[in-house]
């Protein structure tokens, strides 16, 4: 699985009451079979697989921004990506999504695992919210709507403390620490687990620590 577009994650783990990861190094299964159970989920370190299975006891908030640069030209901005054009318009695709659906998890998990993330935003539209057309999602990518969008993203990323030094930029409750950061790449679902203060959830019992670390430095 290939992550085109760097993305800051917040993720914050709920209270008891009343956040396209990679697999890790430990991970044997094909692609297909990553979600196709619990220890399968929790061996390949999945962002998407661990929100399913503890989306009571979390949430993840995605900003699509990463290493971009923001200019202000006369009352609108634009953006250079690290990685290009093809970048920055993957960014303005999935923050525009986020804000027109409330399936873009599953939708943007579904474009980053294909092989063409820009390509497949609209069979992923297709799937999980096919009431939403691509044509909308464009309107928006190329109005005024998507650039202040993507300018609240900036704010955002700039408003980190400490300043992040790579993507995925990872906050937990808010924090960022190097020592969460490790937990979270080797395994976001031990984690949660770990940190969720309430009545374990049932599929808290099968986490296991795994190892992996990719990173894009902000250059």
């Amino acid at each position: 699985m290939r992550l085109l577009f760097p993305l800051l994650l917040a993720v914050w783990v709920s209270a008891p009451s009343g956040g396209c990861s990679l697999p890790t190094s430990s991970c044997l299964l094909p692609p297909a079979k990553w979600c196709s159970s619990l220890d399968s989920a929790v061996q390949c370190g999945m962002l998407f697989p661990t929100y399913l299975l503890l989306n009571d006891i979390m949430s993840v908030t995605l900003v699509p921004y990463g290493n971009a640069q923001e200019t202000p030209v006369a009352q609108k901005y634009t953006y250079e990506c690290q990685h290009g054009k093809q970048e920055c318009l993957g960014n303005m695709i999935e923050t525009c999504i986020m804000n027109m659906t409330d399936m873009a998890f599953p939708i943007i998990f579904c474009m980053e695992f294909s092989a063409d993330v820009i390509g497949s935003a609209e069979s992923c539209l297709k799937v999980f919210a096919p009431d939403l057309s691509m044509d909308k999602v464009m309107s928006c990518v190329n109005g005024d709507m998507g650039m202040q969008l993507m300018h609240q993203n900036a704010l955002q990323t700039k408003a980190l403390n400490p300043p992040h030094q790579y993507v995925p930029w990872i906050t937990i409750n808010g924090v960022h620490t190097e020592d969460l950061q490790d937990k979270a790449m080797s395994s976001l679902f031990a984690l949660v687990c770990s940190m969720y203060k309430g009545t374990k959830p049932a599929a808290c019992g099968g986490s296991q620590k795994l190892h992996y670390k990719s990173y894009c430095h902000n250059e």
